[in-house]
Formats: C-alpha cells, sequence, structure tokens
C-alpha cells in the first residue's frame, strides 16, 4: 500500500463519517420538528380543555432541592420532571441547584423535545412523547365534566 493508497483511503473514510453526521443531523432536525409540533398540539388541547396550569418547580441534580421558577404550564410525567410550559416549550426540570437557586429560584433553559423520551436511559424505560402528552391529557380531563379531544396528530 503506497502512500498515494493511504491518502485515498483516510480521504474517503473522513468523507463517509461527514457524510453519516450530516445524515445524523438531518434526522435529528426532523425528529426534533415532529416533537416541537406535538408540544405546540398538546399547548393548544390542553388550553382548549381547562387543563389547569401550576407554577413549575425544578430539582436540583443531586435530586434532594426543589427550586421555584418563574415557569407556568403542565408536568408531563409522574415525576415532574420534565414539562411543557404555556408558550410550548419543553423543559427538563433539573438544575445545579445551590444558595443562590434557593434564594432567587431556577431559571431552567428549554430544551428541544425528543420523540421518545427516557431513550438511551439506564434503566430501559422510555415511551413516546404522543404517548405521554395524550396521558397527561387524559389524566387532566378523566372525571365528571370532561369533554371529548382530539388525539395528537400522527407523525
Amino acid at each position: 500500500m503506497g502512500e498515494d493508497d493511504g491518502r485515498e483511503w483516510r480521504e474517503r473514510q473522513q468523507r463517509a463519517v461527514r457524510a453519516h453526521a450530516d445524515a445524523d443531523a438531518r434526522r435529528r432536525a426532523a425528529e426534533q420538528a415532529q416533537a416541537a409540533e406535538l408540544v405546540a398540539w398538546f399547548v393548544a388541547e390542553a388550553t382548549r380543555c381547562g387543563l389547569p396550569t401550576t407554577r413549575l418547580v425544578a430539582r436540583g441534580y443531586d435530586g434532594r432541592g426543589r427550586y421555584r421558577t418563574r415557569l407556568t404550564g403542565w408536568y408531563v410525567d409522574r415525576a415532574e420532571s420534565r414539562a411543557v410550559d404555556v408558550a410550548g416549550r419543553f423543559h427538563l426540570l433539573t438544575v445545579p441547584g445551590g444558595l443562590r437557586a434557593r434564594l432567587f429560584g431556577a431559571d431552567p433553559e428549554p430544551s428541544p423535545p425528543p420523540l421518545v423520551v427516557g431513550a438511551g436511559g439506564r434503566d430501559g424505560e422510555s415511551i413516546p412523547l404522543r404517548t405521554l402528552l395524550n396521558r397527561r391529557l387524559a389524566d387532566g380531563t378523566d372525571g365528571p365534566g370532561s369533554t371529548t379531544r382530539a388525539a395528537a396528530p400522527r407523525a
């Protein structure tokens, strides 16, 4: 294998790596766009159904402290670690915490919503975002006076 063959092989490998990275970035962008549509649908449906909002609280990374936020919205999981605010942004409600957060509150940044919540986690439990949002709507509208609601849009 000559020097030219080695250089040519490296260039092919680099092109292949770039092509895979580009394809992965396009796939992630498409998934995030679908998930953002689901979150927007959820906010519209929750508002239409009169699902009550709540002041959202974040937890410290260590799981011990609870910190006030300026966010109002809906928790979408039972652990209250994920939420959608009234502006239609998805939040992971974990923050660094500490004395400053205890005194002044925390300000968790919105994050891109995943199509599958919990994918890749160590506990192996994951759930499609569509299912999670539908459950949250059903939990909040069951009982007397509940209204029929539209199903989440298909991606």
